[in-house]
């Protein structure tokens, strides 16, 4: 190993695991010496100073969190409903829903800002707060070649390696103890990538100006490795961080996808070689490794011998943009939980996954069947539309991961009023809710279920209701289900945003999909569900805070849909919060929110 390592030219030989921390004999007075092995400023310490409290910091915060997750898992029914709990629940609730949106675009919770907040109170404090910023070197005198400035920005960047690529990791041990899904993680997988990214450039750009001053630092790139490996980790990582800005990312997904995990392993190569095995530098690329491959081989066990290469995908093309995919396994899942789907025939498609929201609900120890209603927007989803299109009821080979997310089993049970709110393709999702209340709905015969579901779509309905019939099938109903009711808001008749003829188009398909659903659907469906059918867009809020508006209640309110629905109904959740913090007369005891990202 140390022959190999040996014939790498960007490493100091002979190669080692941690570099020598002995600084020799100080030949300056002791007044220069003891300046220059002041705490905050021995670069043979500068490890121990800046990267375990940066280590410290991010454990600090996963503590927190995993401790508030476990006391709400175990603390008494009788402590639950006690004032002081309600209040400090809805406060934490508040924090976590709270959020704005600007410029069409929604802005992170206000919890969120807080704990991002600390972070960077926490960084600058590192930075900025210990002195000096540069050596006073002379051409007598040289305290060192490394600003302390750079030193203690590059080892808390150093630091923040592990976290940053745990929590980008779909299995990871953060999820496990926190109770936070993997895609509500993705936020602080993208903060904490911007933060190691504006500490690479402290740490780079006073070598630059030191180097600048000095009047060497052409000759020093050409003769220094260690700028070459610096430069090229760098470029991976500006490329890593600005190509997952949102906008960036969501428009050129399958070249964001494709391009991250090449730079992210050339940022990670040179980075390592960068470090050169200062101090303890290495042992944060061994921590990052062995955590990181301990949670892809979990992943990639499931896939391949939990789930195994036996299943079989059938595509049926419902409308002319949604795509369902069934899929039969033995496999049990929660509520609302997705699953990463990777299909073996689509060509280049077939090394990556994707996330699907199930929109059905498993039963304990019987055969189930995975169900996905998809809109297809062009590549690998319009590549399968294709296929169901040439060939109705096609197979098609595919993997499964997961899984993952969703909402705690049984979490809903818990709640005696329930709001199930979906858009477009979300609308897929409450079908798994309904499902589970119907599953469930002789031990609670108290509860009640509201279903919203809005959509552009003029197909939707009958699709939907070919799956409610579906559910009803399954569970052997014919009945009326009670307490349960489903609103379908259409809202392709709207004028907003209309391009000219679209509409008259738009209600000509509607007509004959309506003509279909009379046809295939029957009337008991619609009674056996309470669906009812509205034009326009629904009033969240309004029908948020009317289902709150009960005194003592719990309700339980899940939302899957576009950002401005999101919005709309994290802002009424927040405002209940604040109600109950209040004791307001008529408010609910309290309310919880689940939102979620795919569908």
């Amino acid at each position: 190993m140390d022959s190999m390592m040996g014939m790498v030219p960007f490493l100091d030989q002979p190669v080692m695991l941690h570099s020598d921390r002995d600084p020799g004999e100080c030949t300056m007075t002791p007044e220069q010496c003891a300046y220059k092995s002041q705490y905050w400023v021995n670069w043979y310490q500068a490890d121990h100073r800046y990267s375990l409290p940066t280590v410290a910091f991010f454990l600090t915060a996963i503590v927190l969190f995993a401790t508030g997750h476990f006391l709400s898992g175990i603390a008494p029914q009788r402590l639950q409903r006690s004032a002081i709990w309600s209040r400090s629940v809805s406060f934490l609730r508040f924090l976590s829903y709270k959020s704005w949106r600007v410029a069409g675009w929604n802005t992170q919770s206000l919890g969120v800002f807080l704990l991002g907040g600390a972070g960077l109170v926490f960084f600058l404090a590192m930075t900025l707060g210990p002195h000096p910023y540069y050596w006073p070197n002379t051409k007598e005198i040289s305290y060192g070649g490394s600003p302390p400035i750079a030193t203690r920005t590059g080892f808390m960047a150093l630091a923040s390696l592990p976290f940053l690529i745990i929590l980008g990791a779909k299995a990871n041990p953060i999820t496990a103890l926190t109770g936070i899904s993997h895609e509500k993680l993705n936020i602080w997988h993208n903060w904490v990538a911007w933060a190691m990214f504006v500490l690479a450039l402290i740490h780079t750009f006073p070598f630059i100006i030191v180097h600048v001053k000095k009047g060497d630092l052409v000759m020093t790139w050409k003769t220094g490795g260690v700028w070459v490996t610096g430069v090229v980790a760098l470029i991976a990582q500006a490329w890593l961080t600005f190509m997952s800005v949102p906008w960036i990312r969501n428009r050129y997904y399958e070249f964001f996808k494709g391009t991250h995990f090449f730079m992210a392993m050339v940022f990670m190569i040179f980075f390592f070689l960068h470090c050169d095995f200062r101090m303890s530098s290495w042992d944060y690329f061994i921590a990052t490794a062995v955590i990181y491959t301990l949670c892809w081989l979990y992943s990639q066990c499931r896939t391949y011998f939990e789930h195994g290469f036996k299943h079989k995908a059938r595509l049926f093309a419902v409308t002319e943009n949604i795509l369902k995919i069934t899929i039969d396994t033995s496999m049990e899942w929660a509520p609302g939980q997705h699953i990463f789907l990777r299909f073996l025939t689509c060509g280049a498609h077939a090394f990556t996954s994707h996330p699907f929201t199930i929109c059905s609900v498993s039963q304990k120890g019987k055969k189930n069947q995975l169900q996905f209603f998809v809109k297809c927007r062009g590549g690998m989803t319009g590549r399968l539309m294709s296929l169901a299109l040439k060939n109705p009821d096609a197979q098609v080979p595919v993997l499964l991961d997961g899984p993952y997310g969703g909402i705690p089993q049984g979490r809903l049970v818990d709640f005696e009023r329930n709001l199930i709110i979906g858009g477009g393709a979300g609308a897929g999702l409450t079908l798994s809710m309904v499902e589970e209340f119907v599953q469930l709905s002789h031990l609670r015969p108290k509860d009640e279920m509201k279903v919203i579901v809005a959509t552009r779509d003029a197909g939707m309905r009958f699709w939907y209701l070919q799956a409610l019939e579906d559910i009803a099938h399954r569970h052997s109903k014919d009945e009326t289900i009670p307490r349960l009711s489903i609103h379908i808001h259409e809202t392709f008749s709207e004028e907003v945003g209309r391009e000219p003829g679209t509409e008259d188009l738009k209600l000509e398909a509607g007509a004959k999909i309506q003509s279909v659903v009379s046809k295939e659907c029957s009337q008991l469906t619609t009674e056996m569900f309470g669906v009812h059918f509205f034009s326009g867009r629904p009033d969240l809020p309004a029908i948020t805070h009317q289902m709150a508006d009960q005194e003592g209640a719990s309700v339980g309110v899940v939302v899957c849909g576009p950002s401005s629905m999101h919005h709309d109904v994290c802002e009424a959740a927040s405002a209940e919060q604040s109600k109950i913090m209040a004791k307001k007369p008529g408010s609910a005891r309290e309310l919880w929110l689940h939102t979620e990202n795919f569908s």
